[in-house]
């Protein structure tokens, strides 16, 4: 004797119809999410590489202004180095808007800024005045740059993973989920009808041999 699943399906013909639609959907909805995962995986492989540079420029940049900054500590102290930075605070005004775009269908953050310089000239006099100062304060600039360009590549990134791993759920969870219990309880309602069809033709013929002893 036949049981169903988990929950309770009339082993009706209607029902089996309804079942083998379901399942025909989620294996479409299988395949089509491979798909779209193949896709990921593939836009996945060919940004990482532009991601590894972007990363590799900004610590670069990180690294090189690290050094500039030390130096100017060693040559003027970092009293004087903080009053430089205090001083050329006043050359700018940032301003900063963050916005959504979407790159192959994956929302990420935009960041638009603009550092809104005042005047050509630094906040501070060149006397006494270390060279590496001089090279540090464009290098700044372009260090802005750089992290906020990084940012926003880094949040495609991570969000075409976390898309991935989405993707991987529902295939994983209809693969080995949804499917088998669909093709399980398929299976189940055919053998019960298959068996409710064999009783009726037993009786059926039962039936007509009583028929036919009574004419008899």
């Amino acid at each position: 004797m036949f049981t169903l699943s988990f929950r309770e399906i009339k082993p009706t013909k209607t029902n089996l119809i309804s079942l083998e639609k379901k399942l025909a959907l989620a294996e479409k909805g299988a395949t089509f999410l491979e798909f779209k995962r193949e896709q990921l995986i593939s836009q996945i492989k060919s940004k990482n590489q532009v991601y590894q540079d972007k990363l590799e420029q900004f610590l670069g940049t990180v690294k090189k202004s690290l050094i500039y900054m030390n130096e100017a500590y060693k040559e003027m102290g970092k009293r004087d180095v903080v009053l430089i930075s205090n001083l050329s605070k006043i050359q700018y005004k940032p301003t900063i808007s963050v916005k959504f775009a979407k790159d192959i269908g994956i929302s990420f953050q935009k960041i638009d800024y603009d550092l809104n310089r005042i005047g050509r000239l630094p906040a501070y006099s060149f006397e006494n005045t270390s060279r590496f100062i001089d090279e540090l304060m464009p290098l700044l600039e372009k260090f802005f740059e750089l992290m906020i360009n990084f940012a926003e590549f880094e949040d495609l990134f991570f969000s075409l993973a976390f898309n991935l791993k989405k993707l991987n759920r529902r295939i994983t969870g209809l693969k080995n989920q949804i499917i088998p219990a669909l093709s399980d309880d398929i299976r189940k309602i055919k053998g019960i009808l298959e068996e409710m069809d064999r009783e009726n033709f037993v009786r059926l013929k039962k039936t007509k041999d009583l028929i036919e002893k009574k004419r008899k």
